[in-house]
């Protein structure tokens, strides 16, 4: 019986043997060590993530009284055909689907006679104390809808701020008695006199909106 037992507990220690031997081969021909850094861990860039915190960031609004300066109003006559099809610019010219621009420089928003504006230009004229003077007549141009909200004008704007600036200066021509130029510190350029005011003020866009 002895002899059984024996056998017995020599078997099951063998086995043990046997099991324990082939973990400690398997561990020291499959063990890798863990990287000292791990890889492709991505991080994202502070810039990206500011820039589209802020909308993709917009760019500044240009100050348009110093290339008026330089602004060739015969190109302006030019980027005037974008809004021909919408406003008149001669003197008596009819309202299309926005208003007439005959002396639109310097006079009070949304107050062209005969012409039915939008409410959001009715509010952004402040009851008839906002004029179109060159900044409103320049960011305007550039973004209706951002700069007069619920404006029913369709046109997505001029970009360039020398093509703005050309439009603008053929405008101003476009009145009895043009509205001074701006000096570069933004008053009236030196020798220039303030136009009389108007009999019949007009809202003004470049196509300046409903």
């Amino acid at each position: 019986m002895n002899s059984y037992v024996n056998m017995g507990v020599g078997a099951f220690l063998g086995t043990v043997f046997v099991l324990m031997s082939v973990s400690i081969a398997s561990e020291g021909i499959f063990h890798s060590e863990a990287p000292e850094k791990e890889g492709f861990t991505i991080v994202a860039e502070e810039g990206t993530a500011e820039a589209g915190a802020g909308g993709g960031g917009e760019a500044a609004e240009v100050d348009i009284k110093p290339l008026l300066l330089k602004a060739d109003a015969s190109a302006g006559a030019a980027v005037f055909k974008k809004c021909a099809s919408c406003h008149t610019a001669e003197k008596g010219g009819p309202n299309k689907v926005g208003p007439n621009l005959w002396g639109v420089v310097n006079r009070p928003v949304a107050s062209h006679e005969g012409f039915s504006y939008s409410a959001g230009m009715k509010t952004f004229s402040e009851g008839g104390k906002v004029n179109w003077d060159y900044d409103h007549l320049s960011f305007f141009i550039e973004a209706p809808k951002k700069h007069v909200p619920g404006t029913a004008m369709g046109f997505a704007g001029l970009k360039k701020p020398d093509e703005r600036a050309n439009l603008i200066a053929w405008l101003r021509e476009q009145a009895d008695s043009p509205a001074p130029l701006p000096d570069a510190a933004g008053g009236a350029a030196e020798g220039q006199v303030a136009p009389a005011t108007e009999s019949k003020p007009a809202e003004g866009q470049p196509a300046p909106a409903q």
